[in-house]
């Protein structure tokens, strides 16, 4: 990908912040309204649960984070992390207006290095984020260090179909429709070209799970959604990690 110039930390955070107010608008038409969907099955696979701890990596506007609050409850506590202070904003502007946000807090960091003690969280999310992480494997590792043993590190992020038709229509949809949903309504349209050259780069829902057995977690699973548009991929730190 072209970054102009640009390292690639820098392209996506100055990328996301052109885009934070229309962020939300554009996940829901690119989706047709799946997005909320696809974010409750990543909280499912989390096992997130009244009282727990959980971390969500990458949290842009805060929506899986504001998901995951529901699912800990009053007793529980949500971190959302993100680079992009734009998003941030967003994130908590939104936060304001939910039922009650005292026990989800949002801070700005960096994926590459999470600024929490190992093994400090029930369970870690990540959604739509990994792509964006100039060393994906890194950004994997912090995850498992920061989650408990036994807990899972869940992912939610484009994948790639493989039935025939299906796949080919999906990538002209992707590659000339939705930069152009992006110049209309986002006036970003280079953004949203990013969104297709990342999706195409980044791996495989099968080769991901390897990449996360690599990264010291095991048991790790996929699960299509959508056709294979879209994949939770899901892994567990050792019980026998510190």
């Amino acid at each position: 990908m072209d970054f102009g110039g640009k390292d690639k930390a820098t392209y996506v955070k100055e990328t996301f912040n052109s885009i934070a107010g229309h962020y939300d608008l554009m996940n829901s038409l690119m989706s047709v309204g799946m997005d909320k969907r696809w974010r409750r099955i990543a909280v499912q696979r989390v096992g997130a649960k009244t009282g727990m701890q959980m971390l969500d990596v990458c949290c842009g506007t805060g929506q899986l984070s504001m998901e995951l609050g529901k699912a800990v409850g009053n007793a529980g506590n949500v971190t959302g992390l993100d680079f992009s202070q734009k998003m941030l904003d967003v994130a908590k502007r939104s936060l304001t207006q939910s039922s009650n946000p005292c026990h989800i807090h949002f801070i700005q960091g960096d994926a590459m290095e999470l600024p929490f003690a190992d093994s400090s969280f029930d369970g870690v999310t990540v959604g739509w984020g990994l792509r964006n992480l100039p060393d994906l494997r890194q950004g994997i590792r912090e995850m498992a260090r920061v989650v408990k043993p036994g807990g899972k590190v869940v992912s939610l992020d484009m994948a790639k179909p493989s039935f025939p038709v299906f796949k080919q229509a999906y990538w002209v949809y992707f590659e000339k429709l939705v930069p152009l949903m992006g110049k209309i309504w986002a006036r970003k349209a280079s953004a949203y070209q990013y969104l297709h050259d990342s999706a195409r780069e980044f791996p495989s829902q099968q080769e991901l799970i390897r990449i996360f057995a690599e990264c010291g977690l095991c048991e790790a699973r996929y699960d299509n959604l959508a056709g294979g548009v879209v994949a939770v991929v899901t892994g567990i730190k050792p019980r026998n990690n510190k």
